[in-house]
């Protein structure tokens, strides 16, 4: 029969949950503060980072609705030559040229735009205009402003919560020398005593 290794499930460690908010006499006010400061850290990460979350979002999203109402895309006729060696570096085949184009009202209009390299002047592009007319880029299709949106949403999130947690770290650090400092106090006080022999 083999011999059974005593267990280690016997000694349990003393755990004594919300310590800090119960009434003890190692209890000190730092630790108190340092309950509330955790509590409200672990609140405004929660509550506030979603909400911060959700509101940039919806705001995001309500810009790019805005932008597909506002443009709206007419022809364009190319007055100077791109090279089909000009891209932009951005990883999209166009490059910047000026054009010209009627609005909507009947007024010609001359401006600056992207355009798809190696096209030749006199040629026709279609390009986009903003609601006073002017050049802009082309509207995020809903698919994908819902994407950025969400992306944008994450990100203000995220930085608020880091913000946050960086808030309460410090404010932690600076409890923890406090109490340091206390201890250290007490100690110049106690320790010598515990030097002299009683009895």
């Amino acid at each position: 029969m083999s011999e059974r290794k005593p267990s280690n499930s016997g000694r349990r460690r003393t755990r004594v949950p919300l310590w800090r908010w119960r009434r003890n006499p190692v209890r000190r006010r730092e630790d108190v503060l340092e309950a509330w400061l955790v509590l409200a850290v672990w609140i405004l990460v929660a509550v506030g980072g979603t909400l911060v979350g959700l509101v940039t979002a919806q705001a995001a999203d309500q810009v790019f609705a805005r932008q597909r109402a506002e443009r709206t895309p007419v022809a364009a006729v190319v007055l100077t030559a791109v090279p089909a060696a000009a891209a932009t570096g951005t990883g999209r085949d166009v490059a910047a040229a000026e054009v010209r184009w009627t609005a909507r009202d009947g007024s010609a209009h001359r401006g600056m735009t992207l355009v798809p390299t190696g096209s030749a002047a006199g040629s026709s592009v279609r390009i986009w205009i903003d609601g006073q007319g002017k050049p802009a880029g082309e509207p995020a299709t809903p698919a994908r402003a819902s994407a950025e949106a969400g992306v944008f949403g994450t990100a203000a999130g995220l930085a608020l919560s880091g913000l946050v947690l960086g808030v309460g770290g410090a404010g932690r650090w600076y409890l923890d020398r406090r109490r340091l400092a206390q201890w250290d106090r007490e100690w110049t006080l106690i320790g010598p005593k515990w030097g002299h022999k009683t009895g």
